[in-house]
């Protein structure tokens, strides 16, 4: 198999059945936010869901952004690195270069039925083999070692962790 870039996508779902800290945390933040950012499109509290927003009130649709703004800071506390995602000896090594906040779904009056989705975007990785259900990558800019190896990470693609994006890997120069 000839060398090719590859840009992963992982979704994060976060949901009331969250149980890591930092979810917690997003989860309500994102719906304390939207709470607050929905008051400006549903002023006579005639509307219950995030999803009678966006069909009734067609400005509803930035509530993404309006929302997804209020969470850099917990972003920044993953220096970097795509949450959940680790290697084949439990070393997270993913890092993301964007990421894009998505409501799914809400109820302003009923927390529990709050979803978001986050989707992180790798840096481009160097894929160098396929074993079994593994994937053999490494950093794209990442510079040999005196011996000419470099260092690699074999991990297995899992649910809501995709290829989003693939080219052939230019030809190292002689």
């Amino acid at each position: 198999m000839p060398p090719r870039l590859i840009t992963l996508a992982y979704r994060k779902l976060i949901d009331a059945n969250s149980t890591k800290p930092w979810d917690k945390l997003v989860f309500a933040d994102s719906y304390r936010e939207l709470r607050m950012q929905a008051q400006l499109y549903n002023q006579q509290g005639q509307y219950r869901t995030f999803g009678e927003l966006l069909h009734y009130v067609p400005e509803a649709d930035k509530l993404h952004f309006l929302v997804g703004g209020s969470l850099g800071g917990y972003v920044q506390q993953l220096n970097g690195l795509v949450p959940d995602i680790v290697d084949n000896v439990g070393h997270y090594f993913l890092k993301f270069t964007r990421y894009q906040f998505e409501l799914i779904n809400s109820n302003l009056h009923d927390q529990s039925k709050h979803q978001v989705a986050l989707n992180f975007y790798s840096e481009p990785l160097l894929w160098h083999d396929t074993i079994a259900p593994y994937l053999l990558v490494s950093e794209a800019a990442a510079p040999a070692e005196t011996s000419g190896e470099v260092r690699t990470h074999l991990f297995q693609l899992q649910p809501y962790l995709t290829i989003h994006s693939l080219r052939p890997a230019e030809p190292a120069a002689s």
